[in-house]
């Protein structure tokens, strides 16, 4: 139900290359699977694509028909002339340079599937959806539809290393940079991955546009903490103000066998299960200690820990039965 067009073209008569079918192959392999090996996206990869015509069919082929995502990617060289951009391709001539990014967009728009991702590494890719028509100003772009550039509308993007600066970025956020409590990671996710990581003085920036209600994530990589000690956010914390007090029965090691120092009340395997399950949440961001720098001095003196905003969160969530 998911299919992925992975485009890379290096070979340009006058102007080669380096990076880009090094990043389509790369950006394949990563989206046929998730991160514990289970089948992702449905990919098709397809290098140093000869003619515009050839690109335009396969196009075609990925927004027509009934699924639930279609992904296209293409690295490569960017035109950008008063009127559009153009994804460039081998056979290219004056007047006459590629794809141009409105067709693109009217496919998409046009597109009977639900969701439909479109990223680009290319030079002037942030022209995508922006058409001259609305002065630049105005992205026209239907409800599914979410587009992530390499560049903004007048600007380059840079290879290095035999990679895109971009691309790079991008497979570092779907490896994991990315990745929510759940694991899941999202077009907007990456997005800020990628963002950040380039900082304000780069030669380029990334853009990012969408019409969605809710985002669909790319892959996943598996739950920073199991999900069930997610769902059970609210049967350890009644409210989520309420501050859970412990005492050194929550510590696995206070037992009398230890040669360190022990106190009453000793561990208790019960205490210690949940404590355990505190202590992940607090190694995640969502729980902390209240009155101790660290969770074992909040168990060792008889401390309380609570839930963070990004915990309260999750609480509420669990409550919902939204994990």
């Amino acid at each position: 139900m998911r299919k992925a067009l992975i485009v890379g073209i290096n070979n340009y008569p006058k102007a080669p290359l380096k990076g880009s079918i090094n990043d389509a192959v790369e950006l394949a392999k990563t989206l046929k699977t998730h991160g514990n090996g289970s089948p992702n996206f449905d990919v098709r990869l397809e290098t140093d694509v000869p003619t515009r015509g050839k690109l335009r069919s396969l196009l075609q082929q990925t927004f027509q028909g009934e699924c639930d995502t279609a992904l296209f990617y293409f690295s490569g060289h960017g035109f950008l002339n008063s009127i559009t951009g153009y994804l460039v391709t081998p056979d290219f001539t004056k007047h006459d340079e590629g794809v141009s990014m409105d067709e693109i967009i009217v496919l998409a728009n046009q597109s009977n599937i639900r969701n439909k991702i479109i990223i680009l590494d290319c030079c002037h890719s942030g022209a995508f959806g922006t058409p001259a028509i609305t002065g630049q100003t105005l992205s026209l772009i239907n409800e599914g539809v979410t587009i992530l550039t390499a560049s903004r509308r007048e600007e380059p993007s840079i290879e290095r290393n035999g990679h895109g600066v971009f691309t790079t970025l991008l497979l570092d956020a779907l490896n994991g940079g990315a990745a929510d409590l759940k694991g899941d990671i999202t077009p907007g996710s990456i997005y800020a991955h990628i963002d950040l990581a380039m900082g304000v003085w780069g030669g380029q920036r990334p853009v990012f546009k969408s019409n969605v209600s809710s985002f669909v994530s790319l892959r996943n990589v598996g739950p920073a903490v199991p999900l069930q000690t997610l769902r059970e956010l609210p049967q350890i914390f009644s409210s989520a103000q309420e501050e859970y007090q412990l005492d050194p029965s929550f510590e696995e090691s206070n037992i009398l066998e230890n040669a360190h120092e022990v106190k009453a009340p000793y561990a208790i395997p019960s205490n210690v299960s949940i404590f355990k399950k505190l202590q992940q949440l607090h190694r995640v961001g969502l729980v902390i200690p209240h009155n101790a720098p660290y969770m074992y001095y909040a168990a060792m003196q008889s401390q309380s820990c609570k839930l963070t905003p990004l915990g309260i969160h999750y609480w509420k969530l669990a409550r919902e039965e939204k994990i």
